[in-house]
């Protein structure tokens, strides 16, 4: 047993190694030409604190048209990665997307596990919520239309902060979003972890490698720590609207799109079915043959796809700019 043990260790390891120096040498491209936000009309305002700590992880961009006239909607930018890696530097692409658009973009840094477990980043998120509501005037954007938007655990993160615009929660630092009023026009969450605990139903469901079912353990382990059963509420949002409870305030609408390649595409099926049966409007998108992430891949027939859905849906429920 020491050895079987041993060998998990080392193989775990090596593949943690190898996924996240994957996603370290895509994240270079934010270097390139392409990347740069006044090639696209766009201008950048980076780095900005949403807290006071002086810590990275407390920092921000805004992106937004360069030509503007009116206050523009505003999306929050929550980016993936396990809620172990990544950055708001390696999402330049999502944040850019959103303001060619004619949206003003808020994409956020967050505290990371495993030396940060939850609620670190969900306490950040709402931190940067708040932020938000109270800037976006002075920043051309309109803090009665803020979009929630992130991808993979941005997307579990994107969805707690829908909850505590919504219910009245005991956590405090969810329960100041709702005492402040921050109300959401719509929510996006893409390919989302819903739910952090018990990875292994995925397993249980489908016939999964050994390299995808390590990293979908070190997503748990990682950001549930030492979190115990009654603290961890919100790392699993999607078991919390399973549960039925009416909303104090209304929750927005969701759009939610995923690759039917995605492990992750039965949080999205569980999403849209609690909030069917919630009487929340939610627009569930199945991509055929799509991994994870998918539309980040911009050039792709179904990133493409992906994202005019999108903005179909934000132009039916948040009037934006024209692009």
């Amino acid at each position: 047993m020491p050895g079987r043990a041993l060998l998990r260790a080392v193989r775990v390891r090596a593949g943690r190694a190898l996924a996240d120096g994957a996603w370290r040498v895509l994240a270079q491209t934010g270097r390139l030409p392409a990347a740069r936000p006044e090639r696209h009309g766009v201008e950048r305002l980076a780095n900005l604190a949403y807290t006071d700590t002086g810590l990275a992880a407390h920092t921000l961009d805004v992106y937004r048209p360069a030509q503007r006239t009116g206050p523009l909607p505003v999306v929050l930018y929550v980016h993936g990665g396990g809620f172990r890696v990544l950055s708001k530097d390696t999402h330049w692409v999502m944040a850019l997307a959103f303001a060619r658009r004619g949206y003003v973009v808020v994409s956020i840094n967050y505290r990371l596990a495993p030396l940060d477990p939850f609620p670190a980043a969900a306490q950040d998120c709402c931190a940067a919520l708040l932020w938000t509501a109270n800037h976006a005037a002075r920043l051309g954007g309109d803090p009665s239309r803020i979009v929630l938007a992130g991808e993979s655990a941005g997307a579990n993160l994107a969805t707690v902060l829908a909850l505590a615009t919504s219910y009245r929660r005991p956590e405090p630092w969810a329960r100041q979003v709702f005492d402040e009023g921050v109300r959401a026009s719509a929510v996006l969450p893409a390919c989302g972890i819903l739910q952090v605990s018990d990875v292994d139903r995925f397993a249980r469901r489908w016939a999964l490698s050994t390299f995808v079912r390590d990293r979908m353990g070190e997503v748990e382990e990682a950001y549930l720590g030492g979190a115990g059963l009654a603290d961890r509420a919100l790392a699993d949002p999607l078991i919390v609207l399973e549960r039925g409870e009416e909303p104090v305030r209304p929750l927005p609408p969701f759009f939610a799109g995923v690759g039917t390649a995605d492990v992750l595409k039965e949080d999205t099926r569980r999403l849209k079915a609690a909030l069917d049966r919630l009487g929340v409007p939610c627009e569930a998108r199945y991509y055929p043959g799509e991994f994870h992430a998918f539309h980040a891949f911009v050039w792709r027939p179904n990133a493409r796809a992906f994202w005019r859905d999108t903005f179909a849906f934000l132009d039916q429920h948040v009037a934006a700019a024209a692009p």
